[in-house]
């Protein structure tokens, strides 16, 4: 007789569970924003990369140079493109210029030619990736679009809108006071995409979100809001300071670099928390950064600036931070294997690493930005202890 009392209880607690769902709108079963994650692997142990460093890789006439170099893409057929900020807008404000150049080579690092001239939404890029059917995407936060062109250069869709130039000046708000509006971007960051191509892009700047389209570019969901990481960057999921760079491994895993907060979150396609990674291989915290003052209290965490995630059998993340300045090779459930390099002007060393490209596990291209170069890296395998 006593499983007759059970049934009224088990009603109650299904409709209980039924109205979380409704006020939440969401999978209870999501991790809430203020719960705090596992700890992140311990990496104190991480040894040193053997790569060899090739910055003089691309091959251009004396007559181009590069500027600011934010972003490195490469597709199926080996050829690259670079998303380069030149210095030669004449027009506007000195600190107002848009600036945005598409230069492509081929797979031994000659110039071919420069794609994009003249197209509405590129103003100031900040990414470029290409999918994989050798689409390229440019992600613009200075025009608040993303714009696909085919592999033959015409441009076949566009996300967000541009602000009008009649409007006059473009006042961003501060993230704090963001309102985001589906469908329109503020401050773009990086894209990707799933097996059934989902575009997932993120927004960092102003907004601090992951927005969701179908592979049309129909909206479809966003997650995420601007706040806090806490003292060792591991709490609040799904609170960014900057989404600055995102990846999608094969399962459909979406890894957002989080760099105000140092740390990457890792959701799942629904935008549901699955963990977070760090980059906490110890440093030297007095060596003097490339730019700016030393600062009290450096963390043990560094911030990720770009990523970029190998198609290989075993699929693995490498990241990049601006100080020390190191690239870390790791797997996808965050324990670094291999790290390299430090900031600054000269070989082996890297002034604002912005932009990265693995077209294999053992070669990499680094859009190093602060520098004005392409780097070429080859892995070598072997590592050694620190």
């Amino acid at each position: 007789m006593r499983r007759f009392h059970l049934l009224p209880a088990a009603l109650v607690a299904l409709a209980v569970l039924l109205l979380l769902i409704e006020l939440r709108g969401s999978s209870p079963w999501a991790a809430p924003a203020s719960a705090q994650a596992p700890m992140p692997a311990d990496n104190a142990g991480a040894p040193r990369l053997q790569v060899e460093f090739i910055a003089d890789f691309l091959k251009y006439p004396p007559t181009m140079n590069l500027g600011e170099t934010l972003a490195v893409a490469v597709n199926s057929k080996g050829e690259i493109v670079v998303l380069n900020h030149p210095g030669s807008a004449t027009t506007g404000p000195l600190y107002g210029n848009a600036t945005t150049q598409l230069l492509v080579f081929d797979r031994n690092g000659r110039f071919v030619k420069e794609m994009g001239q003249g197209v509405y939404g590129l103003g100031y890029g900040h990414s470029v990736r290409f999918d994989r059917y050798d689409n390229l995407w440019v992600v613009d936060k200075g025009t608040n679009a993303v714009v696909k062109f085919n592999p033959a250069g015409y441009v076949t869709l566009n996300l967000g809108r541009r602000p009008e130039g009649y409007e006059g000046e473009y006042h961003r708000p501060e993230p704090p006071q963001a309102v985001p509006v589906d469908g329109l971007f503020n401050g773009p960051t990086d894209i990707g995409w799933d097996a059934q191509d989902n575009i997932y892009v993120s927004e960092g700047y102003v907004n601090n979100r992951i927005a969701k389209f179908d592979k049309n570019g129909n909206w479809i969901k966003t997650w995420g809001q601007y706040g806090e990481g806490g003292e060792h960057a591991n709490l609040n999921p799904g609170h960014f300071r900057n989404v600055h760079t995102m990846q999608i491994d094969r399962q459909g895993n979406i890894y957002a670099g989080d760099r105000g907060n140092r740390r990457i979150h890792v959701f799942d396609g629904d935008g549901r928390f699955q963990r977070f990674l760090h980059m906490n291989v110890p440093y030297d915290k007095m060596r003097h950064p490339v730019l700016g003052n030393v600062t009290k209290n450096r963390p043990d965490e560094t911030a990720p600036w770009t990523m970029c995630i190998t198609n290989t059998p075993t699929q693995y993340l490498y990241v990049m931070d601006s100080e020390p300045g190191r690239l870390y090779k790791m797997t996808l459930d965050g324990r670094i294997t291999g790290y390299y390099g430090e900031s600054g002007r000269g070989i082996g060393q890297f002034n604002w690493a912005h932009g990265l490209a693995c077209p294999s596990e053992n070669e990499l291209l680094v859009a190093d930005m602060n520098n004005w170069r392409i780097v070429k890296l080859m892995v070598r395998g072997a590592t050694s202890t620190r």
